[in-house]
């Protein structure tokens, strides 16, 4: 009778004799295909089995020993990690404002969002920080005369002037 692929041989070994035979690679740190050899023992991933299944995890596994100096960096750069991204969640937010903002400050002067930001980057490139003289700014479009106030803070005010005139 022919033997099909992946059939079993039919021996059998008992649990004492595998147990042996991990103990054995295990403590005198042979390659699996020596044992293998050494006790006749069929299939070439058997005694990578049993390593895998009765061996106490030594074999085959990384193990990573840190020292407290690298545990520390790691504590370190987590945290500024999490701070960084608290930073850029921040920034996203504000960015949020001042797009909203400006939408709105420029439909309330009948100024189309682009047309602004055209206007404006044109004197930004002349090195200005503020708009120029006939030029628009957020403060100029809602009628606050401080610059550098907060977006929001804008907006809040410009809101309630809005609600105690109507």
């Amino acid at each position: 009778m022919a033997k099909r692929l992946g059939e079993n041989s039919g021996i059998r070994y008992s649990e004492a004799f595998k147990m042996t035979i991990v103990r054995e690679v295990e403590e005198q740190d042979l390659p699996f295909e020596q044992v293998r050899r050494k006790y006749g023992i069929g299939g070439s991933l058997t005694v990578q089995k049993w390593v895998r299944r009765y061996g106490n995890g030594s074999r085959g596994k990384i193990i990573r020993v840190e020292t407290p100096k690298e545990i520390n960096e790691l504590v370190r750069l987590k945290a500024e990690l999490r701070r960084a991204k608290e930073a850029l969640a921040d920034a996203h937010i504000d960015l949020a404002l001042e797009r909203a903002f400006t939408e709105l400050a420029c439909e309330r002067a009948g100024i189309e969002v682009e047309e602004f930001k055209k206007k404006r980057l044109g004197s930004f490139a002349q090195g200005a920080r503020t708009a120029r003289p006939g030029g628009w700014g957020i403060n100029c479009l809602l009628g606050v005369s401080a610059p550098g106030h907060d977006p929001a803070e804008l907006l809040r005010a410009q809101t309630e002037a809005q609600t105690a005139a109507g």
